[in-house]
């Protein structure tokens, strides 16, 4: 073996440097010598810290750190819509976790847990949708044949469809709305479109919240470890908190909005307002967004009533308003009571942050990130502020 400065032996690496060309089973076997691989270190120990007070270091990491925060910011950016569909799916792989939990705390193993929950709920939804189906096309085609004794009325100003087309020119806005500027091809085209842009992204919604409850547990873990390990025990007591409030909200929320859809469909079958069950479908899914969800759709089956009368429609107006305030003092703290601890003001306010930022899906999950960071708050910033 060749000596450096006549009495330190010089590392493998340099031993092979002479070799034309070295074979590369002896480069890894010189690597592994040099960085001293055993049992403990599979790819050898790590080397000494580079000195962070150099110029040449501060600098390369000054510039690395400003690209890559370019970088990322740029890529977070450009793929906005596949991240909200991540966020989407990780939703609703916690609002399935604690089903998951609870068949395997009676002994199932997790695979099966996750076979029979997915199962259920898929089951449960094309079973759904194989009632709700037929009688919404029917009732759709309805609305369709109807169209033209609406329009007529709309042009008829002894009528009170008339009265208010005339005072607000309905007919006219619809016409625009619906044409937006361009031929009928292009909204044909536009609408295609979105139906292919739905289904793909319930697909991918679908796929990715099944591999994410399948995998939950290392999810976790691998989230944990991020954190340091003199730390590591509090943040997995605080993130298990966390999951278990978003599992119960999404719970609860879908449990209120069946409430809801039930409620809905009762009152249209007692008053006579037509197509009930498209309506009670419709309100269900908006009832999920918090706060102006049933608000909005009450408005939609208000305007459905004014076909009946008005006073059909008044009477709709006054029982969206009860059953908002019975769903918001009643049902909704009954069942939210356990998970979800938010304060009024904190649960508006998050809402319209998050419908702001992100649309419909930030109104979704407003409510348990605003749980998340009260929690937060209360845990690590409240205890620092009274200590100070």
């Amino acid at each position: 073996m060749s000596n450096l400065g006549g009495d330190q032996a010089a590392n493998p690496l340099d031993e092979l440097a002479g070799e034309d060309p070295p074979a590369l089973d002896a480069i890894e076997a010189a690597a592994a010598i040099e960085a001293r691989v055993d049992d403990d270190n599979s790819y050898g120990r790590i080397g000494r810290p580079f000195d962070r007070r150099s110029s040449f270091w501060v600098g390369m990491a000054t510039t690395f750190g400003v690209a890559t925060a370019a970088i990322s910011l740029w890529v977070v950016y450009a793929s906005r819509q596949i991240l909200l569909l991540l966020i989407l799916s990780l939703f609703i792989a916690a609002g399935l976790e604690p089903l998951v939990d609870w068949l395997c705390r009676r002994g199932l193993p997790r695979g099966v847990a996750v076979f029979i929950v997915v199962a259920v709920a898929l089951a449960a939804f094309a079973g759904i949708l194989d009632l709700v189906i037929p009688v919404i096309v029917k009732q759709v085609t309805q609305l369709i044949n109807a169209l033209p004794s609406y329009a007529k009325q709309l042009s008829d100003r002894s009528t009170f469809l008339g009265r208010l087309n005339s005072r607000y020119h309905i007919e006219s806005s619809l016409r625009n709305y619906l044409n937006g500027g361009g031929s009928v091809a292009t909204g044909v085209l536009g609408v295609g479109k979105a139906v292919l842009s739905a289904l793909a992204s319930t697909v991918i919604v679908v796929v990715v919240s099944i591999y994410l409850l399948v995998d939950m547990p290392r999810f976790k873990r691998t989230l944990f470890s991020l954190s340091p390990r003199s730390r590591r025990a509090r943040v997995v007591l605080i993130g298990e908190e966390i999951f278990d409030k978003v599992g119960g909200y999404v719970l609860g929320n879908v449990f209120i909005s069946v409430i809801t859809g039930i409620g809905t469909w009762a009152w249209c079958m007692a008053l006579g307002i037509p197509y009930p069950l498209l309506l009670a479908v419709l309100v269900a899914i908006f009832d999920l967004i918090p706060l102006v969800g049933s608000t909005i759709a009450g408005a939609i089956v208000a305007a459905v009533g004014l076909t009946v009368s008005i006073t059909v429609a008044a009477a709709t107006i006054g029982f969206y308003v009860a059953y908002r305030l019975v769903e918001d003092y009643l049902i909704s703290p009954r069942i939210m009571r356990r998970t979800v601890a938010v304060p009024g003001l904190v649960t508006v306010i998050a809402t319209l942050i998050g419908g702001t930022l992100l649309g419909i899906i930030g109104a979704l999950i407003a409510i348990p990130v605003a749980a998340g960071v009260s929690l937060l708050v209360a845990q690590l910033a409240t205890p620092r502020l009274e200590r100070s």
